[in-house]
C-alpha cells in the first residue's frame, strides 16, 4: 500500500509531506497529517460530519487554506477529523464532509498543539505517481 503521508522535523515547527493519487486524495491525506499531529485518529470515532467550504486564489493557497480551516474548526468547536470525502475541487475552491466527533480529553491525547499551516517551504506537484505536497506547521 502507498503511504498518504509523512512527518517531516523542522527547526522549532513540524512539517507534512502528503500524497495522492489524485488532487482530492493528496487534500485527504493532508488532512488527515495534520489531525494525526494533533492526535491519534485512530482514537477519532465518526459520530458527527461537519460540511466544509474553503475559496482561495490557486491551488497552493488552497491547500493552506483547507488545513487552517480544520485547525480553526478544532480550535474553536473543540471537533477532530479522521475522515475527509472532497465532493468538489477546483484551483479556487474545495467542498468537503468531514467526520469525527467533539474532543474528550478522557478519550483524546494532545500530542501537539498546532496552530498554523504557512507558506514557508510550501510545495505542491506532480509526478508520474500522482501529487505530492509539503507543508510547514506553525506549532
Amino acid at each position: 500500500m502507498k503511504r498518504a503521508f509523512e512527518i517531516i522535523d523542522h527547526t522549532a515547527d513540524v512539517g507534512i509531506i502528503a500524497y495522492g493519487a489524485d488532487v482530492e486524495e493528496l487534500f485527504s491525506n493532508a488532512a488527515l497529517a495534520l489531525f494525526s499531529l494533533i492526535t491519534e485518529p485512530e482514537s477519532i470515532d465518526e459520530k458527527l460530519r461537519l460540511g466544509l467550504e474553503v475559496r482561495s486564489k490557486g491551488r497552493d493557497n488552497l491547500l493552506v487554506e483547507w488545513l487552517n480551516e480544520l485547525i480553526y474548526v478544532f480550535d474553536v468547536k473543540h471537533i477532530l477529523f479522521s475522515r475527509f470525502d472532497i465532493n468538489s475541487l477546483t484551483p479556487n475552491r474545495l467542498k468537503a464532509d468531514c467526520y469525527g466527533e467533539a474532543f474528550s480529553p478522557l478519550k483524546h491525547k494532545i500530542n501537539v498543539g498546532v496552530k498554523a499551516a504557512t507558506y514557508h517551504m510550501l510545495k505542491l506537484d506532480r509526478n508520474g505517481n500522482g501529487y505530492r505536497a509539503q507543508v510547514i506547521f506553525d506549532v
